[in-house]
């Protein structure tokens, strides 16, 4: 195997690892799941069948991620962050049938105990603060924060918080040059 599955973890049949992915203690694979490669899953996640990580993902203790998923490359899941996938969710009433769709687009980070509403889009490089409830669609770069999630600033690539200049531009060292146009930020590189 070119990916390391820990002894107490389960992963079904037809449960797809990329090459150099970790999976830790307690995890559940179910059939039809994919890693990318170079994915870490820490201590008791869960990740049902039709989930999609891209490469280089980094799930954190205690998340469920749940059919309707769709996580990009290089995305950061804090602790005991909590995915929906039904809107009006009953005991008594099957909407297996009816799972909203959540993409998590490429390079989002998703803060410790976040609850991220089913049927949203978090936009790439979008920053979730600990403990926010996002229930809408967070824009690009956006640093969301609170209950219901509000942005309340921007952030690079890098992770590093951006400020602007009264022309629309601002610069992380570690990332490069950014410019918000129309209430928007575009990478300029």
């Amino acid at each position: 195997m070119d990916y390391y599955v820990h002894p107490t973890a389960v992963v079904d049949e037809g449960a797809r690892i990329g090459a150099g992915s970790k999976v830790w203690h307690f995890c559940h694979l179910m059939p039809d799941c994919e890693l990318g490669e170079d994915c870490s899953l820490g201590q008791n996640v869960f990740v049902a069948g039709g989930v999609r990580l891209g490469r280089g993902c980094r799930v954190q203790n205690n998340v469920s991620l749940y059919a309707g998923l769709e996580v990009g490359e290089g995305v950061f899941i804090g602790p005991s962050a909590v995915f929906t996938n039904v809107r009006n969710p009953r005991a008594g009433v099957d909407r297996r049938g009816q799972y909203a769709t959540t993409v998590v687009e490429r390079g989002v980070t998703i803060g410790a105990n976040a609850t991220i509403v089913c049927g949203v889009r978090l936009h790439e490089y979008a920053f979730v603060g600990a403990g926010a409830v996002v229930t809408k669609d967070v824009p690009a770069y956006a640093l969301v924060v609170g209950t219901p999630a509000r942005r309340v600033g921007w952030m690079s690539r890098a992770g590093n918080r951006l400020v602007f200049d009264g022309a629309g531009y601002a610069g992380c060292n570690d990332s490069g040059e950014y410019q918000l146009v129309g209430g928007a930020v575009e990478w300029c590189g």
